[in-house]
């Protein structure tokens, strides 16, 4: 659109005479970053899908968001170079890009040419920008999904008015088609007030998927989409999704009676069986989750630094009675995670943990660790010094089943004479701050920082796995390149490179050669996984499933690709008969 940019000042100035001159105030100025759905005057189709909640917090990127609502809005609002297929293979989105591929080995460089109609639904194009804003976002934000493959990128360039993108890494990636998915808006998140920590804390900005963000209600329970009429590809079939709030007493009857067309929830045993009940008319699926519920023993805890402390404390929990407590009879129950790093859904799955403790409870073994490290069990505590031996749990608010667990966990750690402080930080809070506290030598500050924030000892999270293996094993266990690079200062505060804050730059080899294809992964996983379960750092406890209950009244809805989830179809699904 061509501007009279000398007209530009003279009809402000008529606007604001004209302003003057009148008793009735100018109308406000608002800005829309979505087209409104055209009304046709006949009731818009909608599908109603219940969910477990839809409480703020976004950003898919953010392990503090992981959530099913967060992964459905993702892949009905952001754009992705490639996509996975039911088959569990990758494959390019073309709906956003014309081409990914290397270009050069040495050094090793991968070239994007992203669609001319590809944009926002603000108008802006989706371009280099937004690659290198999520490039610069995963490879330095604490708590991130998948940080390891953005940090072997050692340049990107924007080429072609910002349509083509040539990004550099230090060595060949072989994992790099996972890379840029669910891109944002960098042009709108890059200088906003609040920065990464208030990315999709609470709304979008703007979306370039086929869906746009029509409402969200918080105290309601209810996110409302609409088709997106500013997206350039294949328009959805139907005019509306509802994301609605459904618990125990709430989740049968909507399906029952029709008024909720499906459902994906996280469910109890007894829950799952009234679903059965319902008979054929609603078919089930188990859904996994792409993230394990794990306990991890931090060793950047002052106290858990000692390896025979965490040996002790590994050896008191009672890792089944975990499980049990927060799978709940769940479909969570069948996938119990018993390797490192591949989840129990993944093709290839085998178990590697060792027997003894964490498989089962040693109290005999936690006492001989706890003694070798100095304490001694006087009145039924342990102590060290006539210090009693305490540690801090966390973990991330009222999710579940995350504080179910850590609520059995304290009461164990009590049970065997251990002080607990158990605290429950806003998710955001805790990866963001708490578990990238800086630690200087290897330890965080025992007694808090200078904002009041105490070290955590012991964290009941959710860790990230599916995708490249390779990058699962570096972005948990990985150091970050400035903590093993050539003559690295020791005594300089950084923020440790996974949640755990495990770093060890003696195993730091094997998993870059992991990373690079230089090892075979199934190679690299012979040799660490037996490695990473002697160090006692990681408890991995389940995999998180979720249960597809699809009712009748509706078509196309698929359980998708493996711990993806049903939404990436969703263009296609219609109301009508199964």
């Amino acid at each position: 659109m061509r501007v009279n940019r000398k007209a530009g000042p003279v009809l402000a100035l008529a606007a604001v005479l004209l302003a003057a001159c009148s008793n009735t105030p100018p109308p406000p100025v608002v800005s829309s970053s979505v087209a409104p759905v055209s009304t046709t005057g006949k009731t818009p189709s909608q599908i109603v899908v219940g969910v477990d909640d839809v409480l703020g917090g976004y950003n898919p990127h953010n392990l503090a968001d992981s959530s099913q609502v967060t992964s459905a809005l993702s892949q009905l609002l952001l754009p992705s170079v490639f996509r996975q297929k039911d088959d569990g293979s990758t494959q390019l989105d073309k709906n956003l890009m014309k081409s990914a591929q290397v270009i050069s080995q040495q050094p090793f460089v991968v070239a994007y040419e992203i669609r001319p109609d590809a944009s926002w639904s603000d108008g802006a194009p989706i371009a280099a920008e937004d690659f290198d804003y999520l490039r610069t976002q995963l490879r330095d934000q604490p708590g991130v999904v998948g940080p390891a493959g953005y940090r072997q990128i050692t340049d990107l360039q924007s080429r072609e008015g910002g349509k083509r993108v040539e990004v550099t890494f230090a060595k060949p990636y072989p994992g790099w088609q996972t890379l840029f998915s669910d891109l944002l808006p960098a042009h709108l998140l890059k200088d906003a007030p609040d920065g990464w920590r208030g990315a999709l804390a609470a709304n979008f900005p703007a979306v370039a998927g086929p869906f746009s963000i029509k409402s969200i209600d918080t105290a309601r329970g209810e996110v409302i989409l609409e088709r997106n009429e500013r997206y350039w590809e294949k328009p959805a079939a139907i005019d509306r999704i509802v994301l609605r709030r459904a618990d125990q007493n709430t989740l049968l009857p909507a399906l029952q009676s029709g008024n909720d067309q499906f459902a994906l929830a996280r469910t109890t045993g007894d829950e799952l069986k009234r679903l059965g009940d319902l008979g054929p008319a609603v078919k089930l699926h188990t859904v996994a989750r792409p993230v394990v519920a794990s306990v991890l023993l931090r060793p950047v805890s002052a106290t858990l630094q000692d390896a025979q402390v965490r040996a002790g404390i590994a050896a008191l929990i009672d890792r089944p009675k975990l499980v049990t407590e927060g799978a709940d009879g769940g479909p969570s129950s069948t996938l119990r995670a018993d390797a490192q790093v591949k989840a129990p859904s993944e093709a290839g799955y085998a178990p590697t943990i060792p027997p003894g403790p964490p498989t089962a409870p040693d109290v005999a073994k936690a006492e001989e660790s706890l003694k070798a490290a100095g304490y001694v069990k006087t009145a039924g505590t342990w102590r060290k010094n006539g210090k009693a031996l305490s540690l801090v749990v966390a973990s991330p608010g009222t999710q579940e089943p995350y504080a179910t667990i850590a609520k059995e966990l304290t009461a164990e750690l009590v049970a065997q004479g251990i002080e607990v402080n158990a605290i429950t930080p806003q998710p955001r809070d805790l990866f963001g701050g708490l578990l990238a506290m800086p630690v200087v030598g290897g330890v965080q500050q025992p007694t808090g920082d200078s904002a009041g924030n105490v070290g955590i000892d012991i964290a009941v999270v959710p860790q990230a796995v599916g995708g490249d293996t390779a990058s699962v094993l570096a972005s948990t266990f990985g150091c970050r390149p400035e903590q093993t690079a050539a003559g690295a200062d020791r005594t300089k505060p950084v923020v440790p490179g996974n949640p755990a804050g495990f770093c060890d730059p003696a195993l730091q080899p094997s998993i870059d050669a992991a990373l690079s294809g230089s090892t075979q992964i199934s190679e690299a996983l012979t040799t660490l996984e037996p490695e990473l379960w002697r160090r006692n750092v990681v408890i991995p406890l389940f995999q998180l499933a979720d249960t597809l209950a699809i009712g009748s009244g509706i078509s196309g809805v698929t359980p998708g690709p493996p711990m993806v989830g049903p939404f990436g179809s969703a263009v296609n699904w219609t109301r009508g008969p199964k």
